[in-house]
């Protein structure tokens, strides 16, 4: 078939007719396999839970929303299994982990689909250096069983997995990769204008790190080909997060950036339940005022906390931008089976 939406229609088709596409879905067989045994030679216990939710939490996502009769009451398809993975570790599990799906009600593009596999894990007593350097490894393991080799070539370009990734913090990425001095990246003023003249929103209330994190998303993410962690992020944008004791305005939190790409987000877990609880109010303050992907308050998970939460770090990984990655695909729909599509007329 050369129709490329006929191939994610009929699947089927294009699997007896595309021997590369065949090709895809073993490698990531194969990847997944290894990350799997890979968590487990690392001591991590493999747990599944809910998928609906009766509280979307764990992210800042807008979620589908159902109904269950026996119930009556609405459920979400969960936006992430964080909540409940922190919960087990309450519950004394020390390290946990889940592949499996989550839902987010957002826009379909190359590089999201509604329904996707993530992989999330926590270590009690782990912070967000030891994420970084455990995610390191889990990606460079995987890519070494699943394709032979660590250094891999993504749309024409070098990836090299195999080497260490570089970590930067918010700041000093704008002065790296947007041409900022540091005193231009410490001032206020300055990150305004150069948000407004590419174009892109700075709302009046946003403080400096809030502007430094906004300039870099506008400015630096895609710019990221290499493997590099970035670090440092404002608390305003990262409510699940531990504040760092250096500065109580930005949180111990990383993402992982690849051929200008988010593929893992990290972070040293808040276990202070009045501190949780004031962020959720934060959040829940946002909702009401018309923001969708805002955080819901979640009494539970604050009383959760309150029976004791040990320090903690915890990391997402997304599957499918990985497995994009392993397979040279420009597309997630080429890596998922059955993705989403519009109804055919």
């Amino acid at each position: 078939m050369s129709d490329q939406e006929q191939k994610y229609r009929q699947r089927y088709v294009d699997l007896i007719t595309d021997e590369e596409a065949r090709k895809r879905f073993m490698i990531r067989s194969k990847a997944l396999g290894s990350i799997r045994g890979f968590m487990v030679e690392h001591g991590f216990l493999e747990v599944e839970t809910p998928m609906l939710h009766p509280i979307p939490g764990g992210a800042n996502a807008k979620p589908f929303v159902t109904h269950h009769n026996a119930l009556d009451q609405e459920m979400f398809l969960r936006i992430a299994p964080e909540l409940y993975l922190k919960r087990l570790i309450v519950g004394g599990f020390e390290r946990v982990f889940e592949i499996n799906r989550s839902f987010r009600n957002e826009g379909i593009s190359v590089r999201h689909n509604p329904e996707f596999t993530m992989m999330e894990f926590y270590a009690a007593y782990w912070n967000h250096h030891d994420l970084m350097d455990f995610t390191e490894a889990v990606l460079r393991h995987a890519a070494r069983v699943a394709t032979g080799s660590a250094s891999l070539t993504y749309a024409g370009r070098e990836v090299h997995l195999d080497k260490p990734f570089a970590r930067l913090s918010v700041k000093q990425s704008l002065v790296v990769h947007a041409g900022l001095t540091e005193v231009e990246a410490g001032d206020a003023t300055v990150l305004r204008a150069r948000i407004l003249a590419l174009g892109e929103q700075a709302p009046a209330h946003w403080k400096l790190a809030e502007l430094q994190f906004g300039l870099f998303e506008a400015a630096v993410e895609d710019k990221l080909w290499d493997p590099t962690f970035i670090i440092d992020y404002p608390v305003e944008v990262s409510p699940l997060a531990r504040a760092s004791d250096a500065d109580p305005t930005i949180t111990e939190r990383f993402e992982l950036f690849i051929t200008g790409r988010e593929y893992a987000n990290g972070f040293s877990e808040l276990n202070d339940a009045e501190d949780q609880a004031a962020r959720f109010l934060a959040q829940a303050e946002n909702k009401a005022a018309g923001d969708e992907e805002a955080m819901y308050y979640d009494g539970d998970f604050i009383r959760a906390l309150e029976v004791g939460m040990p320090p903690t770090g915890g990391c997402g990984i997304g599957i499918d931008r990985l497995m994009m990655l392993l397979t040279d695909s420009a597309s997630i729909r080429d890596v998922i089976l059955f993705p989403a599509l519009r109804r055919e007329a």
